[in-house]
Formats: structure tokens, C-alpha cells, sequence
């Protein structure tokens, strides 16, 4: 049951923001230029990182990653030790790959504001969640490691139980 409910929730949120949005705005887009085969990197990274992100929150959470089912424990180790937000890290990654790929102006704007959504929703809205959800676990998370951008590499894998 949970792992269907993964996958809705994987095909309802990243997919939908990620795929099907930028197909639809290339087909609108005349202002497009060649791109660059350098966002095939930024594609493929980017959806590497979501789909670990999604495993992530299904093996270590027990939940997902839409807010109606979010995961049960938080999920503080793999690419989450790096920087607090890697899924969002993801999704804007492959959306910029898709810009830089395609050469479209549309989806770099694209890419910009979903930026600006995704840290104005972590900022209002999920961290003061994650805070009264797992205070203890939060506030030490908080403390170690970066919103966005990965401060220092880990030296070893801490494995949470």
C-alpha cells in the first residue's frame, strides 16, 4: 500500500512539475535558441537525485513525498546529509537541464520562479512543520546541515536506524 502511494505521489508532483509542465511550455515557447548538450548532465543528475530522494522517504521515512502522506520519520542521512532540501535540488535540476537542453528562455524563467516557490514553501511552510513534528531531531538537524547548498562533505556514512 505504501509504495503505491509512493508512486502516486511521485507521478503527481515531480513528474507533473518536471515533465509535464516544461513538454507543454516548449511546445508554446518561440523564443527558443539552440541549447547546449550540457543539460543533458543537469537532466540526468537531477533526476538521479529525486529518485534516490523519493527511496529515501519510502525506505527511512515510511512515507512519501507529497504533503498529504509525508514520511513518518525524519529523513537526515544519503543526500540528506548534504543539504536539507536535495529533492527540491532535484527537480530544480532536471527543470534547468531541460532549459539549458532545450534552449528555452520560457523554462529558465520556469526554473527560476519554481526556485522561488520551492524556498518560499520550505521556508513558511515545511520547516515550521519538520520543528513541531521531530523538535529534537530538528533542531540538531538544523544546526548541521544547509537549507540549499552543501556546506562540507561527510567523511563517513552515518546509517540511521
Amino acid at each position: 500500500m505504501l509504495f503505491l502511494r509512493v508512486v502516486f505521489a511521485f507521478l503527481a508532483l515531480p513528474v507533473i512539475v518536471a515533465g509535464v509542465v516544461p513538454s507543454a511550455s516548449l511546445a508554446a515557447d518561440r523564443w527558443r535558441f539552440e541549447g547546449s548538450p550540457l543539460g543533458w548532465l543537469l537532466l540526468t543528475c537531477g533526476i538521479g537525485v529525486t529518485l534516490r530522494c523519493v527511496r529515501e522517504f519510502y525506505v527511512i521515512g515510511k512515507g512519501t513525498l507529497a504533503p498529504w502522506d509525508p514520511p513518518k520519520r525524519l529523513v537526515v542521512i544519503g543526500l540528506y546529509r548534504l543539504t536539507r532540501n536535495p529533492m527540491y535540488v532535484g527537480v530544480l535540476s532536471v527543470v534547468a537541464g531541460w532549459a539549458l537542453l532545450t534552449g528555452s528562455p520560457i523554462l529558465g524563467i520556469y526554473a527560476a520562479l519554481l526556485a522561488l516557490a520551492f524556498h518560499l514553501r520550505v521556508v513558511h511552510y515545511e520547516e515550521p512543520i519538520l520543528a513541531s513534528s521531530f523538535p529534537n531531531e530538528w533542531a540538531l538537524y538544523r544546526k548541521t546541515v544547509n537549507r540549499w547548498i552543501p556546506a562540507n562533505l561527510p567523511v563517513t556514512d552515518t546509517r540511521q536506524s
